[in-house]
């Protein structure tokens, strides 16, 4: 009867141990797990920019064909763009393995799980808003009246206050100010353009007399961003992001002066680069350029005369039917790593050679 008391505390004792071997273990496999999944997600983590690497050579490769399908249409266009080209083709969502198939690739099952699509897009067949700023002489930039009254008859027609024409043209010549373009003078229709040499500006190899603000000169102007597209208009007090998703499909931004490639352009844009043609006549103009394209300029002037364009009202250095900038609109699918990109390509009008002049990917 003396020894029962002695052993209930023994046996509190070895269910404390128990309690606590049990703490531990549990403790140790939320620790141990904790870093399984930290793992796991750095495993992941480095798998996802794998993936994306991947999937951004092979838009890097796709954009290289493109450009290849470029220079060829041009050395077989006899110096015309039209829609008809086989630039205009766009492609569907394809698997890889079906290109690399084709060019009897023997890894063309690797790309079984990497899809390709995307469009080439005529830029000058929109209104180029670097236009709105001329460049009479190097280093000089003023507002192009002419131009200005395009853009203003291009917005009366998407339903867009007209008034923002003035305003835009003023900030395009702001943000030029600085910038190396200033010193170049108007794009010709054969594609070439005179760069002089700066004189008091920019020195060596700097774009800007004044990267920014002066050291010690807290009230030192600054510059406005250079416009790059269509989005920068945002910039200009005025525009909705509402106003932008209107103007996008008819208004661009190249880095220099352009003519409208009267083969391609819409309705719209030509209604506004032609004073006094009615955007009725612009779209019957374009319905019957459905059926044979323009091979000059002079074929564009005789076809706005017979549509009841006064001669007069007829500016040729506005009009081309041949075209340097193209937009680029790709989008790769590698496993789970999608790039969608738009990038601007220049093409030499002369010896066909093409260039990329800036690249956006699409968030």
């Amino acid at each position: 009867m003396g020894a029962q008391p002695q052993k209930q505390p023994q046996a509190k004792q070895q269910g404390v141990a128990i309690i606590s071997a049990l703490l531990v273990v549990a403790l140790s496999a939320i620790l141990v797990s904790g870093m399984l999944w930290r793992q796991q997600v750095q495993i992941r983590r480095i798998e996802n920019q794998r993936l994306l690497s991947q999937a951004q050579w092979v838009a890097r490769g796709a954009l290289d064909w493109t450009r290849l399908i470029l220079r060829s249409e041009g050395d077989t266009s006899a110096g015309i763009t039209y829609l008809g080209g086989l630039w205009g083709v766009p492609i569907a969502k394809t698997r890889l393995s079906d290109f690399l198939g084709q060019i009897g690739e023997v890894r063309a099952e690797q790309g079984q799980e990497t899809y390709l699509s995307g469009s080439i897009e005529d830029a000058q067949a929109k209104f180029n808003l670097r236009n709105l700023v001329s460049s009479p002489a190097p280093g000089v930039m003023q507002l192009n009246t002419e131009q200005i009254g395009a853009y203003q008859r291009l917005l009366v027609s998407l339903g867009v206050n007209s008034q923002l024409a003035k305003n835009t043209a003023v900030q395009v010549r702001a943000s030029l100010a600085q910038s190396a373009t200033r010193f170049q003078t108007v794009t010709s229709t054969t594609g070439t353009t005179a760069t002089p040499t700066p004189q008091g500006g920019a020195t060596g190899g700097s774009f800007t007399d004044k990267p920014g603000m002066e050291d010690g000169d807290d009230n030192a102007a600054l510059a406005p961003l250079q416009m790059i597209s269509v989005d920068s208009l945002l910039d200009v007090p005025g525009y909705t992001p509402e106003m932008i998703a209107r103007l996008r499909p008819f208004v661009t931004v190249l880095p220099t002066v352009s003519a409208v490639n009267m083969n391609t352009a819409s309705a719209e844009v030509i209604a506004a680069i032609v004073p006094g043609m009615s955007l009725s006549s612009a779209q019957a103009f374009v319905a019957r350029r459905q059926t044979v394209f323009f091979h000059n300029v002079s074929d564009v002037q005789l076809a706005l005369t017979g549509a009841g364009v006064q001669s007069i009202a007829i500016d040729p250095s506005d009009m081309d039917v041949n075209t340097n900038y193209f937009l680029i609109h790709g989008r790769v699918q590698h496993e789970r790593a999608e790039v969608d990109r738009t990038t601007l390509v220049y093409r030499d009008a002369l010896t066909h050679t093409t260039r990329i002049v800036r690249v956006q990917d699409q968030l």
